[in-house]
């Protein structure tokens, strides 16, 4: 990809790019904790297809999203798949790709909008097209690729509370 000056800098995007089904995509590389190895995945009983599994990592439960799946590029893991660990706000999620390629300099100003998608902007992950020398550059929002995958976190169970003359009240510990 780009290197650029010191002076455009400031309007490049700093990029984590990776491979899923043959296609190049990236995501901003100040979201990205880090890249581990796809090893062996938990599986999630009744989980969409697109969730292919949880890892433990560091005494946090991190959901483990199929990007082939996710991308509508068919199914199976490649041979030496990573694990791009992407950070939103307190929570962490592992985008499973193909290969992670490097971390390169976009300009933001030859960042083009997505073509034409067949589902609803909100649920398409793509927010742009970069034109690199050998290939196309699909950059991706990890916040809508989980958003539309999975459920909210819901507050501890609550609870009913019994009190002496027997009334009961729900309420949370």
């Amino acid at each position: 990809m780009t290197n650029a000056s010191p002076a455009s800098a400031a309007n490049d995007l700093d990029a984590c790019a990776f491979l899923v089904g043959g296609h190049c995509f990236a995501v901003s590389s100040s979201l990205v904790a880090e890249v581990l190895h796809a090893g062996s995945l938990t599986p999630v009983p009744l989980a969409i297809d697109a969730v292919a599994g949880l890892i433990h990592l560091r005494g946090q439960i991190v959901p483990v999203i199929d990007m082939r799946r996710r991308l509508g590029l068919g199914e199976g893991r490649a041979a030496g798949s990573d694990l791009l660990v992407v950070r939103l706000g307190s929570d962490h999620y592992a985008l499973l790709v193909d290969e992670v390629l490097d971390v390169n300099r976009i300009p933001c100003d030859q960042i083009e909008p997505p073509s034409g998608s067949l589902i609803e902007p909100a649920a398409d992950p793509r927010t742009g097209v970069f034109a690199d020398e050998d290939r196309l550059v699909h950059l991706l929002d990890p916040q809508r690729i989980v958003h539309s995958l999975l459920r909210p976190r819901v507050s501890p169970a609550v609870r009913p509370t019994v009190h002496k003359q027997g009334s009961s009240h729900v309420g949370t510990d």
